[in-house]
């Protein structure tokens, strides 16, 4: 890899299930109809993550996204473009990612010829793939987690686990 090779991030969250330990920092995913926190995560072309933050599960997608945004100033001096779905559209996250990291916020839409049916959308399923490779962690599966900065710590473990092994591998 070049140093002055472009670098791609690819945004997304997942809501995840509290146990009946927890007790700070939990809302109701109404889309979702899941009671827990929502983990919004940047990964890179690979999968691996570049930042990850958690919040409550009843704050929207573009206002959570936010928090990874802030987390990531300074940290990717090389990174040009993120990619979102359509949960992340409007003007004040596509500014705060301008400001904040100076590269661009790009949607990532469905194809309207056919809503009904399943289409891969290029580039987006990496986010989702990383997702399912940490369901594979029973501490991360289920948030047991009662301060939401120990569900950070369990992630950035479960995601350490993971390239470790891609590096044995």
């Amino acid at each position: 890899m070049e140093l002055n090779q472009q670098q791609n991030g690819i945004l997304d969250s997942r809501s995840v299930k509290t146990s009946h330990h927890v007790d700070s920092d939990r809302g109701i995913d109404g889309n979702k109809k899941i009671k827990g926190r929502k983990q919004q995560t940047v990964v890179d072309v690979l999968g691996l993550p570049l930042s990850i933050a958690i919040h409550e599960a009843n704050i929207h997608d573009s206002v959570g996204a936010e928090s990874v945004v802030k987390v990531m100033a300074g940290r990717f001096p090389r990174l040009k473009k993120i990619l979102a779905d359509g949960g992340y559209r409007g003007e004040t996250l596509s500014d705060t990612v301008k400001k904040t990291l100076g590269c661009e916020l790009s949607i990532v839409l469905r194809p309207d010829e056919s809503p009904k049916k399943f289409s891969v959308i290029p580039k987006r399923w990496i986010v989702e793939r990383s997702f399912a490779w940490i369901e594979n962690f029973r501490r991360v599966a289920l948030d047991y987690e009662f301060h939401s900065e120990s569900s950070l710590a369990m992630l950035q473990i479960a995601f350490s686990v993971i390239m470790l092994k891609k590096l044995v591998l």
